[in-house]
């Protein structure tokens, strides 16, 4: 078993001051791979005092001084991919040619489009031609508290640590405690790449630790948090005091509005979709939307694509599901599994209990319901599992509505093949983000929600300003 009690802090890995042991669980086997230490307030004062103290000559660097570090960043990570994909599947339940390719790859990703937008950002601009004599600076918002989740780990890191180190901020990183060893992982790939001591820190901890002495820490200027809508709200309110920024990526409950002329691929990518990573992803299609006219035969195609999805270990290579992260996520699965069928949705694939065979391991069978309405708890509620809900609908206004019923508003989707009428509808559904017919958003692309989804943006240009302030400056001499 790996022991990773120490923490990074001011370019050195030291011992926690007062450290709690907190073992990281394999969930593919249920047993412990490694140790780390939740940190006290201690921990997270000597970090918050480092990153403060590197902030002054850190944000005065010139942005090639920060690309040349970056790009260097880059070259490590690309080099460890090996280690970072094994982390990350043992962690959280990854199969392994997922995490070789689309969680490590997430990373990767993110690290090279955010360096692109670095190379086009200018952080010193005229106001305009009718005040020549007014600039207007783009400078680092300070010491960031970066707390990050569990079920795409090296994603938000990367979006997070990379758009702060970009722009002149320091930080203090709080990944998961539930699948801390990625992070750690890139602690290492920053200390390799030279950054400054004390311009990146990780501490690991849990929310009510850690994470509520960071968003309420007063040396603190920005909290990034990815996670639970509820902690979301814990966060801002902790962090209200202070009257630091908050930056929130919250949960979804993604609809996917099927028409009548969509593709014949439609319902089989929206399935697979909904299922990636075993459900765990906020931006999951969870909720397939079918025109009544092709509902029965959406309804048997979902039924038998779940029945064709196998699940089986994370370690094993192949295009199965892994396990989802951790007993408490298990439990709470079962549990929703259980009141669909309860309200009276039609369960036509999968169910409660574990995929036969599968007696060790937080495996949970792929799972559809249909003839659902937005009333069930399973329509209301954000699952984070392999279980997929069909409502039919009649008309585009009550595809809309449907749609739009709901608290999130992060990622919809829709398939239909009548251009018009899939740009009409992109504009009426309240969310951050649409996809139509399967289209991939672009490299640098804004990631955010509506409504508790969240309120701020990550990726691209738009990452960079989320770290950002704007002054303005009168009388600028030339």
């Amino acid at each position: 078993m790996q022991d990773k009690r120490q923490f990074y802090i001011n370019g050195q890995w030291v011992d926690p001051v007062q450290g709690q042991d907190c073992e990281v669980i394999n969930p593919s086997t249920e047993e412990a791979c490694a140790v780390i230490s939740l940190g006290s307030d201690a921990d997270t004062d000597a970090a918050v005092a480092a990153a403060r103290a590197a902030f002054d000559s850190w944000s005065q660097t010139s942005k090639e001084q920060r690309l040349e570090l970056l790009e260097k960043l880059y070259s490590i990570y690309k080099a460890r991919s090996a280690e970072m994909a094994e982390a990350i599947s043992t962690e959280m339940g990854a199969p392994i040619a997922l995490a070789q390719t689309a969680q490590w790859g997430a990373g990767a990703g993110h690290i090279k489009n955010l360096i692109r937008a670095l190379k086009e950002c200018e952080f010193d601009q005229l106001l305009g031609g009718h005040a020549p004599n007014n600039r207007i600076l783009m400078e680092p918002i300070g010491v960031c508290a970066l707390i990050t989740p569990w079920n795409w780990p090296m994603n938000q890191v990367a979006l997070k640590v990379i758009a702060a180190l970009a722009t002149g901020c320091t930080m203090v990183l709080k990944p998961s405690e539930v699948s801390p060893l990625s992070g750690m992982l890139f602690a290492e790939m920053i200390d390799e790449a030279g950054f400054p001591a004390g311009v990146f820190n990780l501490v690991n901890g849990d929310g009510l630790g850690v994470g509520t002495r960071l968003s309420g820490h007063p040396e603190v200027d920005m909290v990034s948090f990815t996670g639970s809508t509820r902690a979301g709200i814990a966060i801002s309110k902790n962090a209200a005091d202070t009257v630091k920024r908050v930056s929130l990526e919250l949960g979804g409950k993604g609809a996917n509005l099927i028409f009548a002329d969509a593709d014949e691929k439609a319902v089989t990518r929206g399935v697979r979709h909904c299922f990636n990573n075993s459900g765990q992803s906020c931006n999951a299609p969870t909720r397939m939307l079918v025109e009544r006219s092709v509902y029965d035969q959406a309804v048997a195609t979902a039924a038998e694509i779940a029945a064709k999805t196998a699940v089986g270990p994370a370690s094993e290579e192949g295009r199965h599901i892994g396990p989802v992260v951790s007993e408490v996520q298990f439990n709470r699965i079962q549990n929703l599994i259980q009141a669909g069928i309860d309200e009276g949705a039609r369960l036509v694939a999968g169910g409660t209990g574990k995929p036969e065979g599968m007696e060790s391991g937080y495996f949970v069978k792929p799972t559809v319901f249909a003839d659902v309405n937005n009333d069930m708890t399973i329509a209301k509620e954000e699952i984070f599992g392999p279980v997929l809900s069909i409502i039919p609908f009649d008309t585009e206004e009550e595809a809309i509505a449907i749609a739009n019923d709901s608290p999130y508003g992060l990622t919809h989707y829709l398939q239909t093949q009548d251009g018009d009428k899939a740009n009409r509808v992109a504009r009426r559904l309240r969310a951050g983000m649409v996809q139509i017919n399967g289209e991939l958003l672009g490299a640098g692309s804004p990631f955010g929600g509506y409504k508790q989804s969240g309120n701020g943006r990550e990726g691209g240009r738009w990452g960079l300003e989320e770290f950002l302030e704007v002054k303005a400056v009168a009388g600028w001499a030339e």
